[in-house]
């Protein structure tokens, strides 16, 4: 007879064993290797991309952050959502939205449509990210470590080969095929319907009848903030006026305003103040955020300076960087077991300070292999962040609030997937490459001194009815 887990709960039913986390872990790796590649593979056609479209190649990277800055914003929507809806529903939501945008943005004849079709797919991808993770994480003990492994492995390995796959497409069939990838989610999505049940069995557990309605104000100020942060560190790539950069910083001041505002007002709204205030919540986020940032900066840059280095083109630059495939792999398997014996700050911490040294050395070191040895290093960082990390959430609090914590958790660390970019682009056309990523590499040092100065414990439960009483605050 089938199991039942509840949500954050134990297995109920009559056996003793849950669901194999491997098996459940390569259905949800699947699904996201469009979504990862898509991270990956736009990067290498963004010299072509700027040709094409006729517009400067700092402001091609719009075209991460803003996959990056609406991913991150649909992440807590997508969290609110599990209070209501089963995974596979918003799954299929995500994958929807994710589909659509990408064939508009593959469609798109200018960079602005280009934009809003990244926009569109980047927000699918939050919501498809959430159904994922919340099918993961409410696995049982090293259930959950298994796939959540499975899916980070998945997520950097197709991320970093995304480089490949994006340097073969844009050489034989264009770079718009590159932006239309993320369609393929479609059929896997179908194909993976065979599975409905686990979906709707695990991390379904009980919805949430009494759930409230969506705090709109909430998600529009935490939106307005987002965006702002990465148009004004992106303003001087994209030639923005200065009184419109102004007024788009103002415009972030007031939402960060009206986001403390909103928190008191409305205790229980889309930002929880029990969930913010959670020990350990803002800083996991942060220190996933810097992590991120490093990893998607490094990325953005890392094609054209291959170019660059060996007059090559998009294949050959993305062929290169096939190698930091398979320490994406390494990390994510070692994810799970290294937090069996430190503690999940200290692994962060480690994991931030391979970012850092990663920017740093693309940023001192000039030639192809220190490219490929930078990009190595941070892909580690980004595969072993997003298991960590995210894997948290269930450990800082309650069971009721483990979705809302997973999608604010992941909001904030997929935010810095957008600033990463946006910051580096903002930066190289003030300062010079290497002192724009000494700049960039101060997030994930940061992040570093975070993790250290974090008090030991929140450790992985061996069992699966060790999480089942966790107290907020507690670790």
């Amino acid at each position: 007879m089938p199991q039942t887990i509840r949500s954050g709960g134990p297995l109920s039913g009559g056996s003793t064993h849950g669901p194999d986390g491997r098996r459940l872990g390569l259905v949800l790796g699947m699904l996201v290797l469009p979504m990862y590649v898509a991270l990956g593979a736009p990067s290498v056609a963004l010299p072509a991309i700027g040709r094409a479209l006729g517009v400067p190649f700092g402001a091609t990277a719009w075209i991460l952050a803003a996959w990056s800055l609406t991913s991150a914003l649909a992440m807590p929507v997508a969290g609110r959502l599990l209070a209501r809806w089963s995974p596979f529903r918003v799954l299929v939501v995500g994958v929807v939205a994710l589909t659509a945008g990408s064939a508009l943005a593959a469609a798109g004849p200018t960079l602005p449509v280009v934009i809003i079709g990244r926009l569109i797919g980047g927000a699918g991808a939050g919501a498809t990210v959430i159904a994922v993770f919340a099918a993961a994480t409410a696995l049982p003990g090293q259930h959950r470590l298994r796939a959540l492994g499975t899916v980070a492995a998945a997520s950097a390995t197709a991320s970093a080969c995304g480089t490949l796959v994006g340097g073969a497409v844009t050489a034989w069939l264009g770079w718009r095929a590159v932006l239309a990838i993320p369609v393929l989610a479609l059929p896997l999505l179908l194909a993976a319907s065979a599975d409905r049940r686990t979906f709707t069995r695990i991390g379904g557990g009980d919805r949430d009848g009494a759930a409230g309605r969506l705090d709109v104000v909430g998600a529009a100020v935490l939106s307005v903030l987002a965006g702002s942060l990465i148009t004004v560190l992106q303003a001087h790539s994209v030639g923005l006026p200065a009184p419109v950069t102004l007024a788009v910083a103002a415009a972030g001041v007031l939402a960060t305003v009206g986001l403390w505002w909103r928190v008191r007002r409305r205790p229980d709204g889309f930002v929880p103040r029990r969930v913010i205030a959670a020990r350990g919540v803002p800083a996991a986020g942060l220190v996933g955020g810097a992590v991120f940032a490093g990893y998607y900066g490094v990325l953005f840059l890392a094609p054209s300076l291959i170019e660059q280095a060996t007059g090559g083109d998009a294949l050959e630059a993305g062929a290169l960087l096939v190698p930091a495939a398979a320490c994406s792999v390494l990390a994510g398997r070692l994810a799970g077991t290294v937090t069996a014996r430190f503690t999940a700050w200290q692994v962060s911490a480690g994991l931030a300070a391979l970012t850092a040294v990663g920017v740093l050395v693309v940023g001192v070191f000039n030639g192809p292999i220190p490219v490929v040895v930078g990009v190595a290093l941070t892909v580690c960082g980004f595969a072993g962040a997003q298991a960590v990390l995210v894997g948290l959430a269930p450990e800082l609090v309650t069971a009721h609030d483990r979705d809302t914590a997973q999608g604010l958790l992941t909001f904030m660390v997929n935010l810095g997937g957008g600033i990463g970019p946006a910051a580096v682009a903002g930066l190289s056309g003030i300062v010079s490459v290497p002192v724009a990523l000494a700049v960039l590499a101060v997030l994930p040092l940061a992040g570093l001194v975070l993790g250290v100065t974090r008090r030991p414990g929140a450790r992985y439960p061996a069992e699966p009815h060790d999480a089942v009483d966790f107290q907020p605050g507690k670790s």
